[in-house]
């Protein structure tokens, strides 16, 4: 239970680091793209990691619509999110328009709790810490935060505020990430599968959407082949 919200917290610390370091020193807008090899990572744990668990388990519908309905959920509440001002979170630039605090705040607790919650569910029964999973989670996270955190410097928020915004984003994760394993504890392993699904739905569909766009923006054509080397990568971690 303990390594469950320890795990959960350390996945999201580095949206505390991206925090410091945006606001405390100038980074390279370049930096930025290496956002790709997170999102690499992800898109391979979502792949191998949460959907594979299933592949010859679990029922075959169940999986696909889960999975599908993980995406939509995530895309509509981006869809909302997006009209109050929280599309611009993970931008390093100045908006124009202003960033909505509250918008970021949701926008952010809204990628990063399925994320705990799934980190949460793998310490359930004999399984093994998915190591692949919570490094995907850190890496994508701190180029996320220092992009995010540099935008809401030059539109004037506080240090203060934007420390506190991403400092408890780290303790609700953590907090997910318990009541992860908490409340799925006597789960089936259906339903656990099922969660996983919906996960990797909601995790692709956020990688799609936010990060993979930022990411090319900032890096260009090269960004394909980083993303492509953490797909890779984690493909190879978890054949190991």
């Amino acid at each position: 239970m303990i390594q469950a919200a320890f795990w959960g917290g350390v996945a999201s610390l580095s949206l505390f680091i991206g925090a410091l370091m945006g606001i405390f020193f100038t980074i390279p807008k370049k930096v930025v793209a290496f956002m790709a090899f997170g999102t690499g990572l992800i898109i391979g744990s979502a792949t191998f990691d949460l959907l594979g668990e299933s592949t010859g388990e679990a029922n075959l519908l169940l999986v696909t619509a889960l999975f599908l309905i993980g995406a939509l959920v995530f895309t509509v509440l981006e869809y909302f999110i997006s009209k109050k001002g929280g599309k611009e979170r993970k931008r390093s630039k100045k908006n124009p328009h202003g960033h909505s605090g509250l918008a970021i705040y949701i926008g952010t607790i809204m990628d990063a709790i399925p994320e705990s919650i799934i980190i949460g569910v793998s310490f359930i029964g004999n399984q093994s810490i998915q190591w692949v999973f919570i490094l995907a989670i850190f890496i994508s996270n701190l180029p996320e935060s220092l992009s995010s955190s540099i935008g809401l410097k030059l539109d004037e928020y506080s240090s203060r505020k934007i420390l506190f915004l991403w400092g408890s984003v780290v303790i609700l994760s953590s907090l997910s990430s318990l009541c992860g394993y908490v409340f799925l504890q006597n789960a089936s392993q259906d339903f656990i599968y099922a969660i996983g699904a919906f996960g990797a739905g909601g995790l692709l569909s956020m990688v799609s959407s936010t990060m993979l766009p930022e990411a090319f923006e900032e890096g260009g054509p090269i960004v394909g082949f980083i993303s492509s080397l953490g797909i890779i990568l984690s493909y190879l971690f978890t054949n190991l």
